[in-house]
């Protein structure tokens, strides 16, 4: 319902709208939740907060974590000082759009220039707090919004907070005149948002040519979620609109729902020498601050209301926190999933290696062959014969014996490989990460290949596995006379057929692919094998061969693969992030059920002139 001034005045005066009821004046009295678990518990929460992090690039993880950094000031700059102190004057800021009128208001109201106004925007850079002095002590105290810093001084620097006394006010009350709402300025619009969610109750501002801008209905929306109170002001008002234009705006507070909200509508007029709006302009707002200063009760139930409203609105804030960490561990474990498949296919591309006979190609099957077919294995066998050799061999041709080329054969076949696979692994690695939102943002051009030591990491492997071979073959043979008669000459043969054996799925039991790599060769051997160790012993020493050289390989694709996990760790946030969270909130929860914050009824405001309800 929508009332206007007497029509005399029409002109100058103020159109009211959408009042509430009134309440009867009170004395001043302390205001107390009843139980003191809430702060504990909103001090748990304000730690859960703070330990919360989203290092991931993740659609969700910006805002959440615009979201923590709101809900840390909202306790630290109210929720926290405002449970300290419920008895603390009744705080208004005074937000709004630029050019709103928000500082020649407070003046108005407070009738003293304390806050600076002007045509150049922005105007307010530093937030101005006006009170009573006989209030000034609760302010200069640093409670409430701490962060600021508190001067005496007009200041350019939106991290302080100008206190300025105003004989003028009642005690009980307090105004904030706060930066633009849409200030081009990114740190007056930041504090400006913060400033409003640190007020027991909001004076919104705006405009006859501003109402329906979007970025005011976006912080009325969150402030009535919030459950916080508000009154509108509706400035500059021609006053052959001002039916239509107080109508409208009513209209989309209550499609908004809150129509509740007490509207006073302020006409376009003159300032006086001073700036100050004309006291009959102003008169029905200051009327309804005085008679809402004058009311303990109203006061504490606003107070409330907004307390109330704000400590609900946790619990669903802190759970979008909550699933914005469960999504960066999500993240996380999907990351290094891709790493692990990368590098367990690089491993598995060995394993099949050491299976399908492929190993036994090229150079190796060469000089096996040379190395069985000139009779070298079977010589060395023998060892004073194969000392023999081996010195004639050196010796006449110069070149190394066909046991030495075969084991560098060996080497060299196996080098490429773990090569191969550990560039083919980097490559899935990276291209899975870049497919991926947090991994892209994680990626550095060196990780498309392998570690730059590699090649020597793995020629280091393969002769280190080539000696374990050897020492397996003196171990299971140890009492043998086999082994006591030949020495190190035939354990050194004895361990390249083992090599080779590795290399054969079923250790020289010829399959397809091993007949067309030469298996008849093997098969030769295997019977001087199977003379001296017996089958199954064969068997056994070719599959801990076999096992080894796959450890070893798993251990260097590991250390790969730990070049990106190191960055997944780092980014990590803990896995319990999501559960203090909620666990956090759910107690915050709890504590505000018990105190009776919950069950309080709404504010009933001040009712405005001009009759209604």
């Amino acid at each position: 319902m929508t009332t206007h001034g007497d029509s005399a005045t029409q002109a100058d005066a103020p159109t009211v709208a959408a009042r509430t009821g009134s309440a009867d004046a009170g004395e001043d009295r302390p205001a107390t939740t009843g139980d003191s678990s809430l702060p504990a518990a909103l001090a748990g929460l304000r730690a859960a907060i703070g330990a919360a992090r989203f290092p991931l690039a993740l659609p969700s993880a910006e805002p959440a974590r615009r979201a923590a950094g709101s809900l840390t000031d909202q306790l630290d700059d109210y929720l926290l000082p405002r449970l300290r102190r419920l008895d603390a004057p009744l705080l208004v800021v005074v937000g709004g759009s630029t050019g709103a009128g928000k500082s020649t208001l407070v003046n108005s109201l407070v009738q003293a220039r304390v806050s600076a106004a002007g045509v150049l925007r922005p105007t307010t850079r530093s937030p101005v707090l006006v009170c009573s002095p006989a209030d000034s002590g609760w302010f200069r105290q640093g409670e409430l919004l701490p962060g600021l810093t508190r001067t005496n001084e007009p200041s350019e620097d939106p991290h302080t907070l100008q206190l300025v006394t105003a004989p003028a006010l009642p005690p009980g009350l307090a105004f904030l005149d706060a930066p633009d709402i849409d200030s081009v300025v990114d740190a007056n619009r930041a504090l400006a948002g913060q400033l409003l969610a640190a007020a027991d109750l909001w004076l919104f501002v705006t405009t006859a040519a501003r109402y329906a801008d979007a970025v005011p209905w976006e912080l009325l929306r969150g402030a009535r979620a919030r459950g916080a109170v508000i009154a509108m002001v509706l400035d500059r008002v021609p006053p052959e609109a001002a039916d239509e234009i107080a109508a409208h705006l009513s209209e989309m507070l209550a499609a908004q729902d809150l129509g509740a909200a007490p509207l006073f509508v302020l006409p376009e007029t003159w300032v006086d020498g001073q700036g100050l709006l004309p006291d009959r302009v102003t008169a029905p707002l200051s009327a309804w601050f005085a008679r809402l200063a004058a009311d303990a009760d109203v006061r504490a139930a606003v107070v409330r209301q907004t307390l109330d409203g704000a400590l609900a609105a946790l619990r669903p804030a802190v759970e979008g926190l909550a699933d914005a960490a469960d999504e960066q561990v999500t993240a996380a474990d999907a990351l290094d999933e891709r790493v692990r498949a990368a590098y367990r296919g690089a491993h598995r591309t060995v394993e099949q290696g050491l299976k399908d006979g492929r190993l036994l190609r090229g150079e190796v099957l060469a000089r096996w062959q040379e190395f069985v077919g000139t009779g070298e294995f079977f010589r060395t066998l023998e060892a004073r014969i194969g000392r023999l050799r081996d010195r004639m061999v050196a010796a006449v041709t110069g070149r190394p014996a066909p046991a030495s080329e075969l084991r560098e054969a060996i080497e060299s076949q196996l080098v490429t490989l773990l090569r191969g696979v550990a560039a083919e692994a980097a490559e899935n690695a990276y291209t899975g990460w870049k497919a991926h939102p947090a991994g892209a943002a994680l990626l550095e051009p060196e990780l498309a290949h392998p570690a730059g030591d590699l090649p020597e990491r793995a020629e280091r492997l393969v002769r280190e596995w080539q000696r374990g071979v050897l020492e397996l073959v003196r171990v299971e043979g140890g009492d043998r006379r086999f082994v006591a008669r030949t020495a190190a000459y035939a354990v050194n043969a004895t361990g390249l057929a083992v090599m080779i054996a590795v290399f054969a799925s079923t250790a020289f039991i010829p399959t397809g692919l091993e007949v067309a790599t030469g298996a008849g060769t093997t098969v030769a051997a295997q019977t001087v094998l199977q003379a001296v160790f017996g089958d199954q012993a064969v068997r056994t020493l070719a599959a801990k061969a076999r096992a080894d050289l796959l450890e070893r390989v798993r251990a260097l694709l590991d250390d790969e693969a730990a070049r990106y996990l190191a960055r997944t760790t780092e980014a990590r946030p803990a896995a319990d992030t999501a559960e203090a969270l909620r666990r956090a909130g759910n107690g915050v929860e709890m504590a505000r059920h018990r105190s009776g914050l919950a069950d309080a009824d709404a504010a009933r405001l001040p009712g405005t002139e001009g009759g209604g309800s």
